[in-house]
């Protein structure tokens, strides 16, 4: 199974790039089986990969996105894990998930035990592990196309409060001509964008920018909430 959007590196391995549109698939899961279009539907999504069940740092992490759920409803984002361990471990994981960390699974986990949505995606990387996933991170539009992708070694838990404040830009910037400057926070200034002329940016901001270079133009959130 191949993605018919995606790239190819030179030794022929899928390469998903921003823009393409997320591989489709069907899938079994903790709570039923999905396919991933039709799961996505309307909605934003963030698919993360687990190298395997009942490791510490999966552990750990599987126990943080359980406790920020409502910070990705709030958003309108949909979570999804994946592991290729088959569904009898995700559910016998999940239980040491709510011992350990304080909060029950509360979205569903992809079993991939022979590794077809992990090829599909790209998240085997032969230099790391040729066996298990590496740590990605996706975060897929509602039109079902790649916004963002992340990579963690093995070794290292990943940041989902930086995952969520990345959502909040790629939120604001799909539906404002703004970008986000670095370390934006919800709530803080924002940049206009340089294809936007001075005479549609007073249009569209009307109380005004700061202008620091012409190509530089600091102005307050759009609909800060």
């Amino acid at each position: 199974m191949r993605c018919a959007d995606a790239n190819d590196d030179a030794e022929g391995e899928t390469m998903l790039q921003l823009g393409d549109t997320a591989p489709d698939f069907e899938a079994q899961t903790t709570e039923g089986p999905i396919r991933f279009h039709e799961w996505i539907e309307g909605s934003w999504a963030v698919l993360f990969s687990h190298p395997k069940d009942f490791t510490p740092v999966c552990t750990t992490e599987l126990g943080a996105v359980a406790r920020l759920k409502p910070e990705f409803d709030r958003r309108g984002v949909k979570v999804i894990g994946l592991s290729v361990d088959p569904l009898p471990d995700h559910k016998a994981w999940a239980g040491d998930i709510a011992e350990t960390q304080g909060h029950a699974l509360n979205f569903p986990l992809i079993a991939d035990s022979d590794r077809r949505i992990s090829d599909l995606y790209g998240m085997i990387h032969p230099n790391a592990s040729d066996t298990l996933t590496v740590r990605s991170v996706y975060v897929i539009g509602p039109d079902k196309t790649l916004k963002l992708s992340l990579t963690y070694p093995a070794s290292t838990g990943r940041n989902f409060a930086e995952i969520l404040r990345v959502i909040d830009s790629l939120q604001l910037t799909a539906e404002h001509s703004v970008a986000t400057p670095a370390d934006w926070r919800q709530g803080e200034d924002v940049i206009i964008v340089p294809s936007l002329g001075d005479d549609e940016a007073r249009r569209r901001f009307p109380d005004g920018w700061k202008t620091l270079k012409p190509y530089l133009r600091i102005v307050s959130q759009p609909g800060r909430r």
